[in-house]
């Protein structure tokens, strides 16, 4: 159950992170974007860091989980901006949201127990958040790139699924903080602070407050699954990804997009495994 719940409240965590950034991204770009979230998450986690001290379980060990943690969420940004750049988010998404069946498999392959009904409930959830995506391609005028797009987007699929792994482990065997640090680091060094120096880092009085929200969603929405993973990284894992059919839910009721059939069909069906997942264990 703490596994559900940990990865339903980074769901809802990330899925309000995406909504604040759809719109802040207008404003100031995604890059800014991104390297303010970093900066301000980094922000509210140093005292934490600090009162805390250095763990007594932080090894080389610990040191490597941390170290994949912060290069999958990194690169797997890099790598989603640039498919973004030459493909509708309508196509980017879905497929990048599968990172919590990547971080799933892996948990699989590293020995985490999985029974029947409960991958079948996590298949029937990863085909929801498919279908919450598809529909917005089908609004979108047709164009053709090509499969780079695509390509691109499961690689970062790959990436953000070794992440929440990597992430996974990092909370199992050290304080939930050190779970949500990584990523902020890397962030504020490889993204923020090259904007910066380059005079590019942007922000405006409109956009303050959503990234400022998006900054403290994204930190809060790991903690959140970091405590999850604790008690099954595959399951939290999973769950996390639907922040896909969140942010399509708050489009639908905060900016009036209407959800069409394979949405709410979609949503429907990550309704549904959450449901027969609450019900195996409970």
């Amino acid at each position: 159950m703490l596994a559900i719940l940990g990865g339903i409240g980074a769901a809802f965590c990330f899925g309000a992170s995406t909504l604040c950034s759809s719109r802040s991204s207008r404003m100031i770009g995604a890059s800014s974007v991104v390297a303010w979230m970093m900066l301000i998450g980094l922000l509210a986690l140093l005292p934490v860091v600090v009162l805390g001290g250095l763990p007594e379980q932080l090894d080389a060990g610990a040191g490597v989980w941390l170290i994949l943690s912060a290069a999958g969420n990194v690169i797997g940004l890099l790598i989603v901006y640039a498919a973004l750049r030459i493909e509708w988010v309508g196509i980017v998404a879905p497929i990048t949201s599968t990172e919590g069946a990547v971080a799933a498999l892996i948990a699989a392959a590293a020995g985490e127990a999985i029974g029947g009904g409960t991958g079948l409930a996590l298949a029937v959830m990863v085909v929801g958040v498919v279908l919450t995506g598809i529909v917005r391609a089908e609004r979108q005028e047709e164009h053709n790139h090509g499969r780079r797009g695509a390509l691109l987007a499961l690689l970062s699929a790959a990436c953000f699924g070794v992440g929440l792994y990597a992430t996974g482990r990092v909370g199992s065997d050290l304080p939930i903080v050190w779970a949500v640090l990584p990523a902020r680091v890397a962030g504020v060094l490889f993204v923020a602070i090259p904007l910066a120096v380059g005079s590019r880092l942007r922000l405006t009085r409109r956009a303050l407050p959503l990234v400022v929200a998006s900054g403290l969603a994204e930190v809060v929405g790991f903690a959140s699954f970091a405590f999850g993973a604790r008690h099954g990284i595959a399951v939290s894992a999973v769950l996390a990804s639907q922040f896909a059919a969140v942010a399509a839910v708050g489009a639908y009721l905060l900016f009036g997009e209407r959800p069409g059939r394979l949405q709410l069909i979609g949503v429907a069906m990550i309704l549904a495994g959450v449901a027969v997942l609450t019900g195996l264990t409970a």
